[in-house]
């Protein structure tokens, strides 16, 4: 009986003994998977993580392998994390980088923009540079206008137009073409008026200003005079641009359309008296004829009053008082 427990206890301890190393050797498998894959991801990321840990980025391998999860390219972040640190934005954080990729921003872009923003002193931050880049902008063109104006042709020739023409009030008709510099207004560019409005304005205000020149001599003596007119209407309130400097590139003398305007109007009122004249005539020969007509129909009327006397002399006759009145006239 003893013997019979004793083997049954030997039976019982190898089989949990089977049962122990078999969950030790799965935990080894799976362990050995596990270490496999990260040695896998370490050796494909490792020269990722060397130049960011060589750089100060402080980007982590794990950090790049979840960059991986969730579909954010590595190289493009740790690229825009170590230009960043490199020029001195250290506080542009990782997850920013990739949160912004996730929205469908161009961090290359962005990052630069702010290297160039901040190397020429002008106030622009990270939430203000990634909004203006989802906004559908180019915040790194943006940031070297502001850098470096850029000049924009009034009227724009791709349209098919050469020339601003304006009427001074003598009459004269003056063709302007005008240079204008512009730079970015980073604070109004989201939201703000493109460069279509910009040419669209400073054309308006030189025309208009031609219009209240006195002579076309004096804007042909000092073409200045408008740039002057149109830098004091503010004409960059509300767009994305500030406008530096109007400058008049050139101006020809055109038309003289005061004089034409007043041909047509001598060719107009001439036309206008002739047909007040024709109408008197026309009237006056109406009248005429109507006078005529009854002319004829009173002639009828004697005709018919004389054809009448026999009748009644007859009548009369009849009835014996044409004889009795002879009678006593006699």
């Amino acid at each position: 009986m003893s013997h019979a427990l004793m083997l049954s206890g030997l039976l019982a301890a190898a089989d949990a003994n089977v049962l122990l190393m078999g969950f030790v050797w799965i935990f080894v498998a799976f362990l050995v998977i596990v270490g496999l894959v990260c040695f896998f991801l370490f050796i494909r990321y490792f020269n990722l993580w060397l130049r960011s840990y060589t750089t100060r980025a402080g980007i982590s391998p794990f950090a790049l392998i979840l960059m991986s999860l969730r579909k954010v390219n590595p190289h493009t972040i740790v690229e825009a994390k170590i230009s960043a640190v490199q020029a001195g934005l250290a506080t542009i954080s990782t997850q920013a980088l990739g949160a912004h990729y996730l929205a469908g921003g161009n961090v290359t872009k962005v990052v630069r923009a702010l290297i160039a923003s901040h190397r020429a002193r002008i106030g622009l931050d990270w939430d203000t540079a990634s909004a203006i880049d989802l906004a559908g902008r180019d915040v790194l063109d943006a940031v070297r206008t502001s850098v470096d104006p850029k000049v924009i042709d009034c009227p724009d020739p791709r349209r098919g137009r050469y020339t601003l023409d304006g009427v001074a009030k003598d009459g004269i008709q003056l063709k302007a073409r005008a240079r204008v510099t512009v730079r970015t207004n980073l604070g109004q560019l989201i939201g703000g008026a493109t460069e279509d409005t910009i040419i669209a304005r400073v054309g308006e205000g030189i025309v208009s200003a031609i219009g209240s020149c006195e002579s076309h001599k004096d804007v042909l003596s000092n073409p200045t005079l408008i740039a002057q007119n149109v830098l004091r209407k503010s004409l960059d309130s509300q767009t994305a641009y500030e406008i530096v400097s109007i400058d008049i590139a050139d101006i020809d003398v055109g038309d003289n359309v005061g004089a034409r305007l007043q041909a047509d109007q001598a060719e107009a009122d001439l036309r206008v008296a002739r047909a007040r004249a024709e109408q008197r005539r026309a009237e006056a020969v109406a009248q005429e004829q109507e006078m005529r007509a009854l002319t004829q129909e009173n002639q009828a009327k004697v005709v018919l009053a004389e054809a009448e006397i026999p009748k009644a002399m007859a009548d009369a006759y009849g009835r014996g008082q044409l004889r009795a009145t002879v009678g006593k006239k006699a």
